[in-house]
């Protein structure tokens, strides 16, 4: 029910949540002033620490199954219920916002204090998820009170803004709640039938401000060896291809990198080869879309020297990164960067991990990493680099295979 779609994908799921959080926002954004620019706050702000030992004998009434005696909510509320509204406003709303941006890979690699203020980056996962199911409980609770305690009343103090029991606010309250059935419906049906159009949506919604905002952060990570993970996990099937195997066995002596493209020095270059160009080890803190994280010491070939060595033409604008490995739903595994993201810092064509070649289950003998982004776009078991202008010129279009065939995003900044 939560990720809708022929696929099931994360990626159909990303698309609502991100077309949506601007809705919350902004409705959050609008309500708060309309609070602090009239008296409304006083209906929801406590003034008084009387205000707790009120709302409690409230929540016994409350616990017992009764009823306690209640103001006219067109004009005020009992203590609990002040209490409840203010927690939502104040308390919930921005930490569900607060801690959504400490799942960033993009902000979270560039200020590695921000997420260490909730506790780390699963910790504010945590807290979202709680958050949400607090949303849920107040919206039970809130419902239940409005229909206990006079539900025509309650229905005209909150569509109409009148004090009167008329069947008019009541009436066009369900219509509200039709409309809102209707566009659950409506979601599972664009989820199902329309995807790719649902993909493009979000991108055309988020992209442009994840450009201006997160893909504009340098990361600048600062780990000690103590922090590494002791368990990394591994992400993707292993290559199934005799070459790749055959490389393998022979502790891919025989590997050649193809770079090929928009470049005016095409090259092929072995392991060595790629040593010779240049080394940086970084520690950072990989995030997969799948909401583990990892810490752990890459080495290898900052990409920004590679760049440098085949020297892109004018008209390159993205790197496209091709696998050894399958993707799900085809034989070969890739994904793009723009080439403004992989020349920023932290962005290297790692060799080694923790100190050690780079396993096989990791991505040997070649694999990316892009510390502004999350995990599925670090292609692992590299076989070949090609610089094009667009990523429309390949696959399907969309600029990845998670973006191809699951609707993933093109730029995950979060």
């Amino acid at each position: 029910m939560a990720t809708p779609g022929y696929r099931h994908t994360v990626g159909v799921a990303r698309s609502w949540h991100f077309i949506t959080v601007y809705g919350f926002v902004l409705t959050g954004v609008f309500f708060v002033i309309g609070l602090l620019t009239t008296d409304q706050w006083r209906r929801l702000v406590p003034t008084s620490p009387d205000i707790f030992v009120q709302a409690w004998n409230t929540f016994v009434h409350y616990a017992n199954l009764q009823l306690p005696p209640e103001p006219n909510g067109f004009y005020g509320y009992n203590a609990l219920q002040q209490l409840a509204y203010f927690a939502t406003i104040f308390i919930m709303a921005p930490f569900s916002i607060l801690t959504g941006m400490a799942m960033s890979p993009a902000l979270v690699n560039r200020f590695p204090i921000y997420a260490r203020l909730f506790g780390g980056r699963q910790a504010a996962r945590s807290i979202h998820f709680l958050v949400l199911v607090g949303f849920i409980g107040f919206t039970i609770a809130h419902v239940a009170l409005v229909a206990l305690t006079g539900f025509a009343r309650s229905m005209n103090h909150i569509v109409l803004g009148t004090d009167d029991l008329g069947p008019l606010g009541m009436s066009l309250g369900f219509v509200g709640i039709a409309a809102v059935v209707l566009s659950w419906v409506a979601a599972h049906y664009v989820s199902w039938v329309f995807p790719r159009q649902l993909q493009h949506v979000q991108k055309a919604v988020t992209q442009p401000a994840k450009l201006v905002t997160l893909d504009r952060l340098l990361p600048s990570q600062h780990y000690r060896k103590d922090q590494i993970s002791p368990h990394f996990w591994p992400n993707g099937k292993l290559p199934e291809r005799e070459d790749w195997k055959q490389l393998a066995a022979g502790n891919f002596e025989d590997y050649r990198l193809k770079v090929s493209g928009l470049v005016e020095n095409p090259a092929e270059l072995s392991l060595v080869d790629l040593r010779t160009l240049g080394g940086e080890e970084f520690i950072t803190m990989h995030h997969c879309i799948q909401g583990w994280t990892g810490i752990a010491q890459w080495g290898g070939l900052p990409l920004k020297n590679l760049i440098e060595h085949v020297r892109p033409e004018p008209s390159a604008r993205v790197i496209a990164f091709y696998s050894f490995g399958p993707s799900l739903y085809t034989a070969t595994y890739y994904d793009t960067q723009t080439l403004e993201n992989a020349l920023k810092p932290e962005c290297l064509l790692a060799l080694e991990m923790n100190g050690a070649p780079l396993p096989a289950i990791h991505g040997a003998p070649l694999r990316l990493r892009v510390e502004n982004q999350l995990g599925y776009k670090m292609v692992k078991w590299i076989e070949r680099i090609e610089f094009v202008e667009s990523e429309k010129q390949l696959g399907k279009g969309e600029g990845g295979s998670n973006e191809d065939d699951e609707f993933f995003d093109l730029l995950p900044n979060i």
